[in-house]
């Protein structure tokens, strides 16, 4: 299971065999696999330096973030928002990206893959809507979740003093940018971003160059780099499908007890794995 030991490619962050998505084993980091990695990550790539980040500040920056995941959960925990973090680096390397992103552009993407998940509660949306959650009330019941995950990164951006050294303004459009980032991980929002990036694809209008069709472009690299459980090798696309479903078991079983109605894809007399995963 994903408790256990080893690495299966050089580093991490290159393909065991042409073709295959790069990836990294967290096993080995023994629990602090988002911090470890994240850390490594803004090292790789030159952040710490460009935006002379305090190293004391980042780590304790990091272990917030790391904390703030509810391990409990089978799948919204720390090691997915690790594993969505070091994809997010992948596609930041893919060349004619990589070749057009800002050193913001990395340090945006990266925090908000490693936050996108903040604090969350193990159950969907429409769960906190009809249980009358306070974060459905707080948020008007739309996005509730992505709002609460931007929400909670930025106390801990503003917590950590990690950026303090800068601008009011930077800081401000920081914190902006990471919420257009994380709210475009909202499933039921899917549409509406496939539908813009389309419409560019359509007519050929997308420029890299231009930051608004750039930070697009991240926003769909971010939803993508969220679900990609089914590229990784088998072995691991594997143990996620029954992590993710333990948890929408889980929170079935809650609505069952309580007479709630079981939410799509929750029930587990009724639903699969396989199912689950078509």
């Amino acid at each position: 299971m994903l408790g256990d030991v080893r690495v299966r490619s050089r580093a991490g962050f290159e393909s065991e065999r042409r073709g295959s998505h790069p990836y990294i084993d967290f096993r080995i980091f023994h629990g602090n696999s988002l911090v470890s990695l994240t850390f490594h990550l803004f090292s790789l790539h030159g952040l710490i330096e460009y935006f002379h980040l305090d190293m004391m500040k980042l780590r304790r920056f990091l272990v917030m973030i790391q904390e703030d995941y509810h391990s409990q959960n089978p799948y919204h925990n720390a090691v997915h928002a690790a594993d969505v973090t070091q994809a997010m680096h992948c596609y930041l390397k893919e060349p004619k990206l990589a070749s057009s992103v800002t050193p913001w552009d990395v340090l945006l993407s990266l925090i908000a893959a490693a936050t996108h998940d903040l604090d969350h509660p193990g159950v969907n949306q429409p769960f906190l809507i009809k249980t009358n959650h306070y974060l459905a009330t707080l948020y008007k019941n739309t996005s509730v979740l992505e709002n609460h995950h931007w929400r909670s990164a930025v106390g801990l951006l503003r917590e950590s003093g990690l950026f303090s050294h800068m601008p009011l303004e930077s800081r401000q459009q920081m914190e902006t940018e990471i919420g257009a980032l994380i709210l475009a991980t909202d499933i039921s929002r899917q549409n509406e971003y496939l539908s813009l990036f389309r419409s560019h694809l359509d007519r050929g209008d997308l420029r890299l160059e231009d930051p608004r069709h750039r930070h697009l472009v991240l926003q769909m690299a971010l939803k993508c780099a969220d679900i990609c459980n089914p590229c990784r090798t088998w072995e691991l696309s594997k143990q996620w499908s029954e992590k993710v479903t333990e948890e929408f078991f889980h929170q079935g079983d809650i609505e069952k007890k309580y007479h709630l109605g079981v939410s799509p894809l929750c029930d587990r007399q009724t639903e699969s794995i396989a199912n689950i995963q078509i």
